[in-house]
């Protein structure tokens, strides 16, 4: 048996799978004061009666990472750039404790100069006089040689509480990306280490002995124990949910869009032949432009639990949330209660829905069918409006898909898959609207839990050989070997999947689901007066996102 759970803002629903059968699903309100009890409170409730022994694999979908950096109650961090000559560091300030401090290192990979220590050991101490337990470490072409950023963490480490080093995030190029990157990873790392053990000793304390997976934006999973160095992959972990808990459900004949209709948000996402887009150099997060690989989605502020209320005159649905729908036990009247007046939601005080729906009719001058008619259309305009937004918008630029770029390709979906609480109530109407055939999975109410629960683990390696100076490495990895000066890409490649086999294995995966594939293999030729002198490798390969078997069989 396996277990998913997603922690969504107004729901954590969990699910027990075995095979392809689900033998339990349990949804129950999160405490958002509470995180922690409300994970615990679900495994509790899911596993009851079940062989316990029998559970193979946890995966937990969290927006823990995401909350945090949105709502700006992430962690302070001192951040340490060493960007070397031609480019000015404080274009790239990020956070209120960022320091430039020397050294160099050039395109090649050579040290131009290194730090100065004095200077790095006072910063740290002004660092530990702010009470700033969390550092950030980056220099630029530290994918090339993270020697500056290992002598920093080597001076200063001892007296921090979690270190980020810009290296061990991306192999990819990009110097304020990094630092972003960085920086975000050491904001969240000590909230997302608490809340992980945490979440672990709640599965241990039910006799679950496995250890806990954390799924990423990407769509993949790791080890709950990688979370550390790896924590702002974490990020947008709900939405990457929603896809995969489709995937099994897609026409791989069609371009579809998934919307997952939550109680905050409407999570919208693309499928191409089955496929998930992807965002391969980077989400954005906070305000920031990372390096943090994930599904290409987009979050919308209106949800079942949304505001309703007239402005000027004019009927509005979100994005604020006051609380629970009325029919929960909430303030204000929201889409849900619009629903339920209709007869069309299960469940709640049907009687306080009603009624706020009723008021609100009242000041619209319209019947309390009609004005509940105007609620449940707005909500809908406003989801259908933001998908023809995004697919503009991922026809204007180049269209990756998590396996490969299709070139020149135009997107024109024709299917809505659809998903969360309200999915059976809205799914006709938006397909009315849109003249989109929309379909409702078996499932819908749970389909992110599902999601977790099937992911498999991802990860990509980055490996850059120079045959000239014969060495070889993959930063992010921390390896660093010699090699012939005759060595062949051929030879790189093989290096690479064997470090990818590696590391996917180390972040939790299971050798039947390594689906590895390469994603770049560049080779330059290099000249020095005239007179080749080497060569220069780059490759990059990745275990592809998708489903772990046996899911995989009928997904992407």
């Amino acid at each position: 048996m396996i277990v998913g759970l997603d922690v969504g803002g107004t729901h954590t629903d969990v699910v027990v799978l075995q095979g392809k059968e689900i033998v339990r699903k349990v949804k129950v309100l999160t405490d958002e004061e509470d995180l922690l009890k409300t994970v615990c409170f679900g495994v509790f409730q899911a596993i009851q009666g079940l062989e316990v022994k029998s559970i193979e694999r946890v995966v937990v979908s969290t927006t823990l990472a995401t909350n945090a950096i949105v709502q700006e109650k992430i962690e302070p961090v001192g951040v340490l750039v060493a960007s070397g000559p031609g480019i000015n560091p404080w274009a790239y300030v990020i956070g209120d404790h960022y320091y430039p401090v020397r050294g160099a290192i050039d395109h090649r990979g050579i040290e131009l100069a290194s730090i100065n220590d004095s200077e790095i050991l006072e910063i740290g101490k002004e660092l530990s006089y702010k009470n700033i337990h969390n550092l950030a470490l980056v220099s630029k072409f530290s994918v090339r040689n993270p020697s500056l950023e290992f002598k920093m963490r080597d001076l200063l480490a001892d007296n921090f509480q979690s270190v980020t080093l810009g290296h061990k995030l991306s192999g990819h190029l990009n110097f304020g990306r990094r630092i972003a990157t960085a920086y975000l990873n050491a904001a969240v790392t000590q909230i997302s280490r608490k809340f992980y053990n945490a979440a672990k000793g709640c599965i241990e304390k039910e006799g679950i002995q496995v250890p806990l997976e954390i799924l990423k934006a990407d769509g993949g999973t790791m080890a709950q124990e990688v979370t550390e160095q790896y924590a702002v992959e974490t990020i947008l972990s709900g939405p990457a949910a929603s896809v995969m808990g489709t995937l099994t459900f897609a026409d791989r004949t069609k371009e579809e869009v998934v919307l997952d209709i939550g109680g905050t948000t409407t999570d919208i996402a693309i499928l191409v032949d089955g496929v998930p887009l992807l965002k391969p150099l980077g989400i954005r997060m906070g305000g920031f432009n990372t390096l943090v690989r994930g599904l290409r989605t987009f979050s919308l502020g209106v949800g079942g639990d949304s505001w309703v209320r007239l402005e000027g005159g004019e009927l509005k649905v979100g994005p604020e949330r006051k609380g629970r729908a009325l029919a929960y036990g909430g303030p204000e009247p929201t889409p849900t209660d619009a629903l339920v007046a209709l007869g069309l939601g299960q469940g709640g005080q049907k009687q306080r829905a009603i009624e706020g729906i009723r008021r609100l009719a009242e000041r619209m001058g319209e019947s309390l069918e009609e004005a509940a008619e105007k609620v449940v259309s707005k909500t809908c305009a406003l989801i259908l409006e933001t998908v023809n937004a995004l697919v503009e918008r991922v026809n204007q630029q180049p269209v990756y898909t998590i396996h490969e770029l299709l070139k020149g390709r135009q997107i024109n979906p024709s299917g809505l898959i659809v998903i969360g609480g309200p999915a059976k109530e809205l799914a006709p109407r938006l397909e009315s609207m849109s003249g989109w055939q929309a379909r409702v999975p078996p499932n819908y109410d749970v389909a992110n839990a599902i999601g977790a629960a099937i992911a498999r683990t991802t990860c990509e390696v980055t490996v850059l050989a120079n045959t000239n100076r014969r060495h070889v490495i993959a930063p992010e990895e921390g390896y660093v070997d010699t090699i012939d000066w005759r060595a062949t890409k051929k030879e790189v490649i093989r290096i690479a999947f064997d470090l990818l086999r590696k590391k996917a294995l180390r972040l939790g995966a299971h050798e039947e689901n390594l689906e590895m594939e390469l994603l770049e293999d560049n080779e330059f030729r290099m000249v020095q007066g005239f007179y080749p002198v080497g060569r220069n490798i780059r490759v990059r390969a990745q275990v592809k996102p998708g489903l772990i078997y046996p899911y995989s069989e009928a997904g992407a």
